[in-house]
């Protein structure tokens, strides 16, 4: 895919790159997969704000996605690959041999026509889900599971790719995009391939306004606030910290471990730091 450079007819078009689409060939959504999605603007169930600078944002409709490539066994050819606007992979509609329909996420080199499978007798080519076990070590695989039959979790989005490195009874090991070495039962399914749209990390989003565009809401500065609002504000004129970065809330801001998921921590062989 290539990317679009604009003509520099303004100072926010100076630099501004976007997508070429080239590899989109459907432009409306399959209804029947769509569902409406409310914005919620970072806001938790208690309506308290969890996430700061979400909200506003052009609308978007939810795309159901198939993680868990459950159709064992049963066929199914590639109909278009489409945009979505709520992930930075694209999405390619499959229509199964029963007449299903569904959406998968669109790995590099997927192709309109191409037919995919899933489950243990499938083939290892692009596209196609089967257990870690039996994927060969030094293959490329994307949308893994953590626990059999959940769907896929991690390396999901454009460009991400993981590597078997090999087996270890019960377990393979699994290379991860941050060079973590990691433990995944081996009954845990995985598709084939790298997710494509390898551009997406070139894109230069060019003005303040392609920002809101997403969602995403100004940031503020800790040094330009009163002390009262961060523990970096106040001072005259512009004044160095004079501690450690912290948050708002006072927690360290720069190597602080923040991680809680201590019941995974035994699958981790080797840490991506």
């Amino acid at each position: 895919m290539a990317l679009k450079v604009h003509k520099p007819t303004s100072p926010g078009r100076r630099g501004m790159t976007g997508y070429t689409f080239e590899e989109i060939t459907k432009k409306r959504p399959e209804k029947s997969l769509l569902l409406p999605l409310k914005r919620k603007a970072g806001r938790n169930n208690q309506g308290r704000i969890t996430v700061r600078h979400r909200g506003g944002g052009a609308k978007r409709m939810l795309r159901l996605i198939d993680f868990k490539r459950d159709k064992i066994g049963i066929p199914g050819e590639v109909l278009a690959i489409e945009y979505d606007p709520n992930r930075s992979s694209r999405i390619a509609l499959t229509q199964y041999a029963d007449g299903e329909r569904r959406y998968i996420i669109a790995p590099l080199g997927l192709a309109v026509g191409d037919i995919i499978s899933s489950g243990p007798g499938a083939e290892v080519k692009v596209g196609n889900a089967l257990p870690l076990q039996q994927i060969p070590a030094g293959t490329m695989v994307h949308n893994i599971e953590l626990q059999p039959g959940r769907g896929g979790q991690i390396v999901r989005s454009a460009g991400a790719a993981a590597q078997i490195m090999g087996r270890e009874s019960d377990y393979t090991l699994v290379k991860l995009p941050s060079d973590e070495l990691r433990r995944i039962r081996s009954v845990c399914m995985a598709t084939i391939g790298q997710v494509g749209n390898l551009d997406h990390q070139n894109i230069t989003l060019g003005k303040a306004g392609r920002n809101r565009w997403l969602g995403r809401r100004p940031t503020v500065r800790g040094s330009a606030m009163s002390p009262r609002d961060h523990p970096h504000g106040g001072g005259e004129g512009r004044s160095p910290r004079g501690m450690n970065p912290k948050t708002p809330w006072g927690k360290p801001a720069l190597g602080y471990k923040t991680r809680r998921n201590k019941s995974s921590d035994k699958m981790i062989v080797k840490r991506r730091n």
